[in-house]
């Protein structure tokens, strides 16, 4: 046989006392204490992005294909846009691929700027061992 209160109100669960412990008041909040770690967070996430961008964001050395051309059976024709510090050199690094994605020819090509120039357009013809499918520029670093 179970047994039903009528003075207790159905959902408030009712404890004997001292049979399970006191029970505890709300915690005080540290609203400084939580401000104060998401100011540290916030200035460490920061501070990383700073490094991050310096080391790898707007490169003074930045190269775009514009179009390649001239595809025949050793060779095709790249010609693109370098990007350098004014009167500055660069090596750009060029490579051929067939259209299963194989690399058939590579090549590294300097590109001078004259002084105050900082834009130049190259165009190069990259020796290939198989019919390339497209022609493409790896990536420009400084000449040295």
């Amino acid at each position: 046989m179970t047994e039903t209160h009528a003075t207790i109100p159905s959902g408030a669960p009712v404890f004997p006392p001292g049979r399970y412990g006191r029970r505890r008041e709300p915690g005080r909040r540290r609203p400084l204490l939580v401000w104060l770690l998401v100011a540290v967070v916030v200035a460490g996430l920061s501070l990383v992005a700073v490094q991050q961008y310096a080391r790898y964001g707007d490169p003074d050395y930045d190269a775009e294909v514009i179009t390649y051309t001239d595809v025949t059976d050793t060779g095709v024709r790249v010609d693109f846009r370098v990007t350098v510090p004014a009167g500055g050199t660069a090596v750009c690094l060029l490579r051929a691929r067939s259209h299963d994605g194989a690399e058939v020819g590579r090549e590294e090509v300097p590109v001078d700027a004259a002084p105050g120039e900082r834009h130049l357009t190259v165009r190069h013809r990259v020796a290939t061992t198989a019919r390339p499918f497209i022609g493409e520029v790896v990536r420009c670093r400084p000449a040295g």
